[in-house]
């Protein structure tokens, strides 16, 4: 038993030592051949750096809509008959609600002193004699984080009508429901994007291979005469698409940095402008080793496509 673990470990390691060896092999043919690496390292790149741009636009867009679930609030006007204690009461019930956040209620006195405040009519409303503000209860809906179904608050504006002892019921959510409509079209774009621009890199990787195969094809030749199995010959040209795949998916994160960086100035200034202080993300750790992933994942699927196919077709003896 002993000796049979010893065999294993010595062949793992031996495996391992192999595709090491390989590994760095094919990364120093990359970087023997700089100008066609670079070349084809820039097209990968700004492939994958069009759709991590707009999904880098949509991240943006939902962070400085962060606050958007107090624009889903209702506002539920109880009648002027109805007294605080038996509104606050009123506040209470709807708060127990499976669908609802919270509910906050609002005298007469205290929505007058609000209104005050924000309003700029101090004067005007001391002319008048009686409070005509009647009370109100906040009520915030329960939703779903990163996005709310505005539906459920629709229907749950139409039951808080019917409660006796209410008046009138406002809800402003159609303005949200078109942003969250823009939001869901540049993600589908954004995915359509990437899956175009994914078979693309995919073509770039298996040309590069193709040419590099057929560049190689008499030594090629000569390792299969010896009795090097396609998977043998196929290990160095897996890792080249592996290094091109993640050296372009580096290259397209530098750009989306680079571009974040460049209009977090302008960007910032707007904000100000419309009394916000969102600053401008990069695309964050999480999302830039997506990025990475994937793009080592397409260029090894592009290279594993390419060499299984045209090592096919190279036999010794046999001419192209």
């Amino acid at each position: 038993m002993a000796e049979r673990g010893l065999g294993f470990s010595a062949l793992l390691s031996g495996w391992l030592e192999r595709h090491a060896q390989t590994l760095v092999a094919s990364l120093g043919r990359l970087v023997r051949a700089p100008f066609a690496s670079a070349l084809t390292l820039g097209v990968i790149g700004i492939a994958l750096a069009l759709p991590a741009s707009l999904q880098l636009v949509v991240q943006n867009a939902r962070i400085a809509s962060s606050g958007w679930q107090s624009a889903l609030d209702v506002s539920v006007y109880l009648q002027p008959a109805l007294s605080e204690r038996d509104g606050a009461q009123l506040a209470e019930r709807v708060a127990a609600r499976a669908d609802v956040a919270s509910a906050r209620f609002v005298g007469a006195t205290e929505g007058m002193a609000e209104f005050r405040r924000w309003s700029g009519l101090g004067q005007a409303l001391d002319a008048l004699q009686d409070n005509p503000l009647p009370g109100m209860i906040v009520v915030r809906p329960r939703v779903a984080e990163g996005g709310g179904d505005v539906t459920s608050v629709e229907q749950l504006a139409q039951a808080l009508r019917s409660v006796p002892g209410v008046d009138q019921v406002q809800l402003d959510s159609d303005w949200v429901r078109r942003f969250a409509a823009i939001l869901d079209t540049l993600r589908r774009a954004s995915a359509l994007l990437a899956t175009l621009l994914g078979l693309g890199v995919l073509m770039i990787v298996g040309n590069t291979v193709r040419l590099d195969i057929d560049a190689r094809r008499t030594q090629i030749e000569v390792v299969k005469l010896v009795g090097g199995s396609d998977g043998f010959v196929r290990r160095p040209f897996l890792y080249g698409g592996l290094w091109y795949g993640l050296g372009g998916a580096l290259v397209g994160w530098l750009l989306v940095e680079a571009l974040a960086l460049a209009l977090a100035g302008p960007v910032g200034r707007v904000a100000a402008a419309y009394g916000s202080t969102f600053t401008l993300q990069g695309l964050g750790l999480r999302a830039a080793l997506t990025l990475l992933g994937t793009g080592a994942g397409l260029g090894w699927l592009g290279a594993f496509v390419a060499a299984t196919r045209h090592l096919r077709a190279i036999e010794p003896g046999h001419e192209a």
